[in-house]
């Protein structure tokens, strides 16, 4: 690919003067025109060292708003030892830009597989963040500035002589001109691997500075035209923006071949929620339950291995309390409950996944969630904040993103806590007389109550689309508050020993 690629192109500086000062500013008129839409854009440079990346990006942000676009630099490696402590793309996600605003990327996340060459999960994984974000309405631009070998050996030596810019020139950078026809071959893989309808590569033939500044602007601009024109058809209900959104799905694997199919719950309704057990044993297996997760927690700590607990389930089915008991022995250092309310503005304005991915527990921590990222299938769906085929494409979203945890070694656990309609009635009736407990109870409670069919329809299918090998949903019967408290406790603690390669 890259060689067949004309690097002689260039432009004279009468043809650039005529065409450039139109383009920027119709960049400038599309981005107030995105930003108003609320269309976040995301523009990546890759590409050789010395091929021009940081020369290109101010050429492209002469004519932009400082206020609505953010420059970042990615590092090659590491970034502040991110990538030891958290997932590989935790930090990526935690950098998209938010709604109506442009991130502009020098270098970005294919550092993990052009740095890692053999890593090929990294392109699975790159290309899964990029169609979920393009599926949440971004645009994604991504451009490879290509010189030849003797040109970019040229222009290191220039870098080198000079005393101001020598700095940038380290050994590195001369293997990496020796290495030149080897890392072609990666690249091109790369680029074929990743070159999506939804996320483009343009390769930009970057040996003449004023042909490569005008075909950047051109490719942003129409991209930008390109995406407003598909926001306001989609606005508008066109069947055609509808249908090519769809073929997106069912091509890249955000739809699933089930979704046709009416599913009658069973799993929650066949429940024995009889089950149950005495104070006494409960109060003799507690604290051994719990002393056991405390020396696990170290366990964790020591292998550096994060364990994600999420729980769902009926409202008043116990939650709190389950947590409590987890968590009543652990050390506080090394764990966080985090309650998952309603996404607040600052939430809304980034994918729906954002804020799990930032709130990730670090290597060796345990992360506890009062509700979670399934927030988007359960209350989203039955309530209409997300249509049919955002919670729809949800189920593989979400499948992915614990896929990814779980192969950077994360221990996840998924609990389901169910009770029946009499047990919840007598728990919302008991919060409403006790003044220590009436701050537990609202309207919205009541009101949840009664569409609890459709809210039960939604979590069969979230568990049988989203219990995965690893990372299962575990179903609580929770009428009985102790025999809940002490599954929980032994569930979690069994799912810590089986990763770790430990038996009590």
């Amino acid at each position: 690919m890259l060689e067949k690629i004309d690097l002689t192109r260039k432009l004279d500086k009468d043809e650039y003067k005529r065409i450039a000062p139109s383009l920027r500013e119709r960049l400038g008129e599309l981005q107030r025109s995105a930003h108003a839409a609320g269309m976040p854009v995301i523009i990546i440079f890759e590409g050789w060292e010395a091929s021009g990346k940081g020369t290109l990006i101010n050429e492209l942000i002469l004519p932009l708003d400082p206020r609505g676009f953010r420059v970042h630099y990615i590092h090659a490696g590491t970034d502040d030892n991110q990538n030891a402590y958290w997932p590989p793309m935790r930090r990526f996600w935690q950098i998209t830009p938010p709604r109506g605003r442009i991130g502009i990327f020098n270098r970005s996340w294919y550092r993990l597989v052009m740095d890692s060459p053999e890593s090929l999960a990294s392109c699975m994984d790159i290309s899964s963040f990029e169609r979920q974000l393009s599926q949440d309405g971004y645009i994604i631009m991504k451009f490879f500035l290509h010189i030849g070998k003797k040109e970019q050996k040229k222009r290191l030596r220039r870098l080198d002589r000079d005393a101001s810019s020598a700095w940038r020139v380290s050994e590195r950078e001369w293997q990496d001109n020796e290495k030149y026809n080897d890392t072609v071959k990666l690249v091109d893989e790369i680029i074929q691997y990743t070159d999506k309808s939804y996320a483009p590569w343009t390769l930009v033939e970057a040996h003449d500075k004023r042909y490569a500044t005008v075909k950047i602007l051109n490719t942003v601009v129409k991209s930008l035209e390109k995406g407003l024109e598909l926001r306001e058809a989609k606005k508008r209900g066109s069947g055609i923006a509808g249908a090519s959104l769809q073929i997106e799905e069912n091509v890249e694997g955000g739809a699933d071949d089930l979704a046709s199919f009416a599913l009658e719950p069973s799993v929650l309704k066949n429940l024995d929620l009889g089950k149950s057990m005495e104070e006494e044993e409960y109060e003799e297996r507690l604290p051994k339950l719990q002393e056991r997760l405390r020396v696990l927690q170290y366990e964790l700590y020591k292998a550096r291995r994060p364990m994600v607990i999420a729980f769902e389930g009926k409202d008043a089915a116990g939650k709190g309390g389950c947590i409590k008991r987890l968590t009543q022995r652990l050390d506080p250092r090394g764990y966080q409950v985090s309650p998952t309310a309603a996404p607040n503005d600052w939430e809304r304005a980034h994918h729906y996944l954002w804020r799990f991915w930032e709130a990730f527990p670090k290597a060796g921590h345990i992360g506890i969630y009062d509700r979670s990222w399934y927030g988007r299938v359960l209350v989203e769906r039955v309530e209409g904040f997300a249509d049919e085929q955002e919670w729809r494409r949800a189920y593989g979203e979400i499948n992915e993103m614990e896929d990814q945890w779980y192969r950077y070694g994360a221990i996840i656990v998924k609990f389901w806590l169910q009770i029946d309609n009499a047990e919840q009635l007598a728990r919302f009736n008991e919060r409403n007389e006790n003044p220590e407990k009436n701050w537990k109870i609202t309207d919205e409670d009541w009101r949840n109550r009664e569409k609890w069919p459709k809210y039960e329809e939604a979590a069969e299918e979230m568990m049988l689309r989203t219990s995965t090998s690893f990372a299962p949903w575990i179903i609580v019967e929770a009428n009985d508050k102790l025999y809940a408290r002490v599954k929980v406790l032994k569930k979690a603690i069994e799912a810590a020993e089986a990763r770790l390669g430990k038996k009590k």
